[in-house]
Order: C-alpha cells, then sequence, then structure tokens
C-alpha cells in the first residue's frame, strides 16, 4: 500500500506536465494612455521600476503578469482564472515546454471566475476534470502553479479545510486594478495558493482536478480558496454545445432568511430566499425580463423550493440552477401573502 507522500509525488509528478505558465504583456503606448504621459517619463517611478525589473522589451512590450493554467484536452485548450485575463487590450501568451505560443480567449465566465483559452498545439497532456461533488473534508489536496521567470512547477500540499464557502474578495487582476468578486461554493484549503498560482489546478491524490486555483487571503496563513472542477465541466460542456457559454440566472437577488431575521420582520417562515421590495434595499432586485420575472415572480415573494428542493444555507438558488440545461423545467415554490403556491416555467436561452 502506497504512502500518502508517495501518492503526492506520483500526483505532482503526473499533473505537472499538463500546468502551464500564461504571460501578460500590453504594449507601454497603451499603457501610457491609460496612466498619463507622465507616468512613464524618463527617471518617474514607473519608468524606473519597468526599466529595474527588465519588464520591457525590445518591443516594447510590458510584462504585467505571469500566471498558470492547465491543458484540458489534447488540443491545446487552456483553463484558467477569468481575472488573469481580464484585459482585452493585452496580449495573452502560453508557455508550455519552454516554448510560447499565442493564446486566443475562446470563453470567460465571469461569475465563476473562469477562462477558456486556445492555443495552435497538438496531442497536449491534459488533466482530467474530476467530480468536485466527492470532495471530503479532510482530504489530501495537491496545489500546482507554474507562475514563469520565478518559482516554476511550484507544488504545495494540504487539506481540504472547508467546502461551499460564499467569500467576497478584493482580487487584483493582471492590470494592477482590485476588482471585487462575489464567489459561491469555494473549495477552502490549507494547501498554500499565491498569485502565481492563480489558475492552477487543485489536485486529489489520483492526479484528478478537484479545483481551479482562485483566491488567497493576503495577510493570513494557510486559507486559500479554489473554483469546484464541476462549475468548469459545466462552463465548458455549455461552450462544446452552445457555442458559448449559458448564464444560469433566476433573474433576481435575494436575502436568505434565518431565525434571525424570521423574528425581525416576522416572516412565516425561517427558510428560503426573499425578493426584496425596491424600498427595502435600494436596489432593483427582480431583472426585467429575466426568467423569474417572465414565469410570474414578484418582489416580496419567498422562494422556498425550486424542483422541490429547500432552499437554505445548504442549497442556494444558484446551486439548483448549476444543475440545468437548456429546456428544463422548473418549479418555483414560492411564498406570497402568507399563500402557497408553485409556478412552473422553463429554462431558456435569454
Amino acid at each position: 500500500m502506497r504512502s500518502e507522500y508517495s501518492l503526492t509525488i506520483r500526483a505532482a509528478e503526473k499533473s505537472i506536465p499538463s500546468v502551464v505558465g500564461i504571460l501578460v504583456t500590453k504594449h507601454i503606448s497603451l499603457i501610457e494612455k491609460e496612466l498619463g504621459e507622465d507616468a512613464l517619463q524618463y527617471n518617474s517611478p514607473v519608468f524606473n521600476y519597468l526599466g529595474k525589473q527588465e519588464k520591457i522589451d525590445e518591443n516594447g512590450m510590458v510584462k504585467l503578469a505571469g500566471c498558470s493554467g492547465f491543458f484540458i484536452d489534447q488540443k491545446g485548450t487552456v483553463l484558467t482564472n477569468r481575472h488573469v485575463v481580464a484585459d482585452s487590450s493585452s496580449e495573452y501568451t502560453v508557455i508550455w515546454n519552454n516554448h510560447e505560443y499565442p493564446a486566443t480567449i475562446l470563453a470567460v465566465d465571469e461569475i465563476n471566475d473562469l477562462a477558456f483559452l486556445k492555443i495552435d498545439a497538438k496531442k497536449t497532456p491534459y488533466l482530467w476534470l474530476g467530480d468536485s461533488s466527492k470532495i471530503r473534508l479532510g482530504q489530501t489536496v495537491v496545489a500546482i502553479g507554474n507562475a514563469l521567470g520565478e518559482f516554476q512547477n511550484t507544488v504545495s500540499r494540504g487539506i481540504v479545510s472547508g467546502l461551499s464557502r460564499y467569500i467576497t474578495a478584493d482580487t487584483i487582476n493582471t492590470l494592477g486594478k482590485n476588482e471585487t468578486q462575489k464567489i459561491k461554493g469555494l473549495i477552502q484549503t490549507d494547501a498554500a495558493i499565491n498569485p502565481g498560482n492563480s489558475g492552477g489546478p487543485l489536485i486529489d491524490l489520483k492526479g484528478n482536478v478537484i479545483g481551479i486555483n482562485a483566491v488567497a487571503i493576503i495577510g493570513v496563513e494557510n486559507i486559500g480558496f479554489a473554483i469546484p472542477s464541476n462549475k468548469a465541466i459545466r462552463a465548458w460542456h455549455d461552450f462544446q454545445k452552445y457555442g458559448k457559454l449559458i448564464k444560469r440566472s433566476l433573474g433576481f437577488k435575494y436575502i436568505l432568511l434565518n431565525n434571525e431575521l424570521q423574528k425581525k420582520h416576522n416572516f412565516k417562515t425561517n427558510e428560503g430566499a426573499y425578493i426584496p421590495f425596491e424600498c427595502d434595499s435600494q436596489e432593483n432586485n427582480l431583472d426585467e425580463d429575466g426568467l423569474a420575472e417572465k414565469a410570474g415572480i414578484v418582489r416580496g415573494d419567498i422562494i422556498l423550493a425550486i424542483n422541490n428542493q429547500k432552499i437554505n444555507l445548504d442549497n442556494l438558488p444558484e446551486s439548483v440552477m448549476e444543475h440545468l440545461d437548456i429546456g428544463d423545467r422548473l418549479i418555483f415554490t414560492v411564498l406570497r401573502q402568507g399563500q402557497i403556491s408553485k409556478i412552473t416555467t422553463t429554462f431558456s436561452l435569454s
């Protein structure tokens, strides 16, 4: 029987050939337009930083970031984070086997922070996307990154510390700009995840990908987050079938009820997704022509269940939507003005 250490080594060695670096570059003239002419004048702090760090090549291209990704098929398709390829005016290069390949962005999933790239290469080694629903707390996982230039093929080992985490994170994209992202259903791990690991795989001891490294909590040790592989499987399935990613949105913002809210506002239930009136939150909580509005759901409704699955902290509305395909039926169990009713609709392309 193999020890956990030997299984870790075997899984890492099996996976490393499929992990790539992603170089993000941008011409200095475009950066100058964004930052202003003074920012890049000779001897300015930005100019000196770029020069001393050898960030500018002979063609005037500036290296903005080095991140990670990995092949998911033999046709040169790379999976990474969406925030890695957030800037439409930057250029993206995949580094694999010490060769550089210009990369094309196939699709991005802004909700789940995923992106699919394509390079002109054949018979690429690839990693198998495993079933993240089978992850267990405490199981050993390995995070792999290839951040270019420094510390390539970085491997860190840890355990799954938490499941279905929901965080609001201030991430820094490749332009150095802060982005606030709300990401749900994340895997928490104590395996070290750093910015260069972004987009790399989180694997189990069989070498199957169970997550895509995404977020590290700066200033706190041993807390990192990965996007479950099942989200990537669904997104890739959609792209292959429809030629684009499908936004599985119910079309409403909600407040998840609990005992405290029930007592405070005299709700008739302590579970479900409450769609607030605009006067409650100063927001448009029901998307115009969205799925919910078309079905006849209104502000003030409490969604108790979707397809007979109770809505609560362990089963959010978006969790139900993840498993739907175009044409599938949706049955909402709704509490409205003290009366429970069922509303039926069909999930379709908007």
